[in-house]
């Protein structure tokens, strides 16, 4: 076979790997908090009506920024309907899924939540049907210390101490047809910077982050973000992108070069936003909140995103198999490619909808997509580093040439961690690590996700189909590493290095 040589050289670093890049998002959709995360009926849940065993396997994934409460359900949605004595918060028709939302898991509910699991709240406000006032509010009731009117209401629901919420999307995909109170750029900048300018008068530590094109397929694309960078300037820190995958070709090969892509998209939109500081002579500079982001096409249908007037209805259940978890870590690689650049992503979601964990009745189930997750997750702390990668590749139909190892790294303290795609459906793939002028020491721990077929997924019945297993095959030899990979596989190797 031809190996692929890797030269990961301690002296070549992009930035600091913000850990944020390691959030996940959690919607009002479908089953993603109720029978999700909040379920009160079931045996597993707790006091607050937190499932305790759903919770513990997200800890495993050392989520950082959670994002809620939508996605496109924010866009309808009215903050102080989940707030106060749940036997009188209202029961309400949810226009964008077209469900029925009973508001009995809200702010409190998610603050609690999120400081259990350490979690860093992350808001998205109603710029849909909402109001600028009306995410003012929402910023004093999570953030002003008592003494007024939404203050002391935060205080009169059981905490007088402020919630500290500092990171708020202000709005969600309002570029999209599709969304409610979807209108043209020019007016979403102003209402954007109407808010923003509102919510940082009231609390100025607060980060923001703009709503930037959520589709490469769009007409707007691009444009819509410099029109909205141009009139916001320093009220945004942060502007937003989207991106989801799929084998709709039924391609595996092209699937998995989708990479090419997202590098793509990231690089493009960042350029949108070096024009706008340059063009506007500003010291500003917006980095990327890639907040939506994950695998999701066979439930990309009516059948599967209208809940028909039902609570809580199956949604978007997407079932992942072995080639999904090689895309979600070639998402990964992407943001560590690029960490000067991507501060902030969130996997959508994280429980029931498109997310890694499944739940019924009683019963939790971990999808192909968890595993490579957590192995980066555990992983994240250091500086990434710029990779040199000399090897097989292929051309693919759809995203042009990719090399058949897809890899990032990140360099800690004394050690190295290294991540390593095969996208070889058949062949095993036979790696050098040269670390340049470092010398790798020793293997601290490496973990390998591959499976029978590429088809191989998780379900009740077998649940440890697809897993992270100890990987056995490499070796340290005159302070390099060589590897052996087997097709459709991710590693996760860390290295002692000096």
């Amino acid at each position: 076979m031809e190996k692929t040589r890797i030269v990961l050289d301690p002296a070549y670093t992009i930035a600091e790997v913000d850990p944020r890049i390691f959030g996940g998002f959690l919607e009002h959709m479908g089953r993603a908090v109720y029978e999700g995360v909040f379920d009160p009926k079931s045996s597993h849940s707790d006091e607050n009506g937190f499932r305790k065993d759903v919770l513990d396997a997200l800890r495993r994934l050392r989520l950082t920024a959670v994002r809620y409460p939508g996605g496109n359900f924010a866009s309808g949605y009215h903050w102080m309907d989940g707030v106060g004595p749940k036997n009188q918060r209202p029961t309400v028709r949810e226009l964008a899924w077209q469900s029925i939302e009973l508001n009995q898991f809200g702010t409190d509910e998610y603050i609690k939540m999120a400081r259990g699991m350490n979690w860093t709240p992350m808001m998205t406000i109603n710029l849909g049907t909402g109001t600028p006032e009306e995410a003012r509010n929402w910023v004093e009731y999570c953030n002003s210390p008592v003494g007024t009117r939404f203050a002391d209401l935060r205080a009169k629901n059981g905490s007088v101490a402020p919630y500290g919420v500092n990171l708020w999307c202000l709005g969600n995909e309002l570029d999209g047809p599709w969304q409610l109170g979807h209108m043209p750029a020019d007016q979403y900048a102003v209402l954007a910077q109407q808010a923003a300018k509102l919510m940082k008068d009231t609390d100025p530590n607060i980060e923001t982050i703009a709503c930037g094109s959520c589709s490469r397929n769009l007409s707007t694309y691009m444009d819509w973000d410099r029109t909205v960078l141009e009139y916001i300037s320093t009220y945004a820190d942060y502007v937003s992108l989207h991106r989801y995958a799929g084998n709709r070709k039924g391609n595996t090969a092209d699937y998995l070069a989708v990479t090419n892509s997202i590098d793509q998209q990231i690089e493009e939109i960042d350029a949108v936003c070096r024009y706008v500081q340059g063009r506007s002579r500003s010291t500003k500079r917006h980095y990327l909140c890639f907040d939506e982001w994950n695998v999701w096409y066979r439930t990309q249908n009516p059948e599967n995103t209208n809940g028909s007037g039902k609570f809580a209805p199956h949604l978007i259940e997407e079932q992942y198999n072995l080639e999904d978890a090689l895309v979600v870590a070639g998402f990964l690689n992407c943001f560590i490619r690029h960490a000067d650049i991507v501060k902030i992503a969130n996997l959508a979601q994280i429980v029931n909808v498109i997310a890694p964990i499944l739940t019924r009745g009683d019963d939790v189930l971990l999808q192909t997509i968890f595993y490579p997750f957590a192995m980066y997750s555990s992983r994240r702390d250091g500086t990434a580093l710029l990779p040199s990668v000399k090897g097989p590749a292929y051309d693919s139909p759809s995203y042009g040439r990719v090399n058949t190892i897809d890899t990032s790294a990140i360099l800690g303290d004394g050690v190295l961690h290294t991540f390593l795609v095969n996208r070889d459906i058949r062949a095993a793939a036979e790696i050098e690590i040269d670390p340049g002028r470092g010398k790798l020491v020793s293997v601290m721990s490496a973990e390998v996700v591959s499976g029978p077929s590429l088809d191989a997924r998780n379900t009740y019945e077998n649940p440890n189909a697809i897993g992270s297993q100890p990987l056995k095959t490499v070796k340290i030899s005159e302070g390099k590493a060589t590897v052996e990979l087997p097709p459709l596989s991710v590693a996760a190797i860390t290295f002692r290095i000096t």
